[in-house]
């Protein structure tokens, strides 16, 4: 069982447009979908569309639009009853897959809500694999929060995955010294802010072939006691950093329709090799492999299985010494 965890969950709005956007015109909206969404409910829907067991925990009162959603959508949920609206997210894509997100900030949870919260997801890791904290926090809740789940659960034997930004990835960060989780899947601009870096040049490195400043602020983080870093980085694919080694891998080319959900899908399809016992290598293939498939698809449509071209993605071991990846021969 793997246990998502989204305290900020959304109703997400996606609308396409036909020509670019411009501010102030008027537009024709081409197709509009809506879906659960949170980062943590795109997750669980991934995998549940795998085959995986998950299990979506998520604030929301009982009568939210977001239950009714999750049950369309036949994804196991927890929710922890509150009294404010799930809020609800605006997406709006290109036709060049240009994606622009109006995000709210979600209803306030007080620390009764909190407290619930936290209990709820601390009795459901006892008979998880993995707990994985993803997104925003709400107004009201404390910047340290995946931090302090984190360190509540290390005693745990379940593993513990946080994808998360801003204010929250700091306070974890500054708290690796107490308790790290076993993955941490920064993208490109996150990591640049954890350790000082510039990412733009991140960015550009990796695209151009080079993936050692990447590796290298990885490091970073694994120096600072964290086990597994998950560095996603858009169109020129991802990079895994553990302690054992460091892998590239490349997507193939697609043509880009949505960009929402791609991050999510591909900690989906990681922790689906990951919980199938795949090795690293394998991990980041399904990873950006699940990355790649969310992006070719429009709104906040997440990849099947059938949609995976696994063996389209190139993975690549990265040696320090090496100036260019080597490709894993199978």
């Amino acid at each position: 069982m793997i246990v998502t965890v989204t305290p900020n969950p959304s109703i997400d709005r996606t609308v396409t447009l036909g020509t670019p956007l411009t501010r102030g015109a008027v537009h024709r909206i081409t197709s509009a979908t809506t879906e659960p969404g949170g980062k943590g409910v795109n997750v669980a829907r991934a995998l549940t569309l795998a085959g995986v067991d998950a299990v979506a925990v998520l604030p929301s009162a009982d009568t939210d639009p977001i239950v009714a959603a999750l049950q369309t959508s036949r994804v196991a949920f927890r929710c922890v009853p509150v009294t404010g609206a799930v809020r609800t997210n605006l997406t709006i894509t290109e036709s060049d897959g240009t994606t622009t997100k109006l995000n709210e900030p979600g209803s306030t949870l007080d620390d009764s809500a909190r407290n619930a919260l936290t209990k709820v997801v601390v009795d459901a890791a006892a008979s998880a694999s993995w707990v994985v904290l993803s997104g925003s926090l709400p107004p009201g809740m404390p910047d340290d929060w995946y931090a302090e789940i984190v360190a509540t659960l290390a005693p745990a034997a379940c593993k513990v995955a946080v994808d998360t930004s801003e204010r929250p990835l700091h306070a974890l960060a500054s708290s690796f010294g107490l308790a790290a989780p076993d993955l941490i899947k920064p993208n490109a601009e996150e990591l640049a802010s954890l350790v000082g870096a510039s990412p733009d040049d991140l960015e550009r490195a990796a695209a151009s072939g080079d993936p050692d400043p990447v590796v290298l602020a990885a490091h970073q983080l694994i120096d600072r006691g964290a086990h597994t870093v998950l560095v996603t980085l858009g169109a020129a694919g991802a990079i895994l950093v553990d302690q054992s080694g460091a892998w590239l891998a490349t997507p193939p080319p697609i043509t880009p329709r949505s960009t929402v959900g791609a991050g999510d899908s591909s900690l989906a399809g990681y922790l689906r090799a990951e919980v199938a016992g795949a090795e690293p290598p394998r991990r980041l293939q399904m990873a950006v492999a699940y990355g790649s498939a969310a992006a070719a698809l429009p709104g906040s449509a997440l990849p099947s299985p059938s949609q995976i071209d696994l063996e389209a993605v190139r993975v690549y071991a990265i040696t320090p010494t090496s100036t260019r990846p080597q490709p894993i021969r199978k």
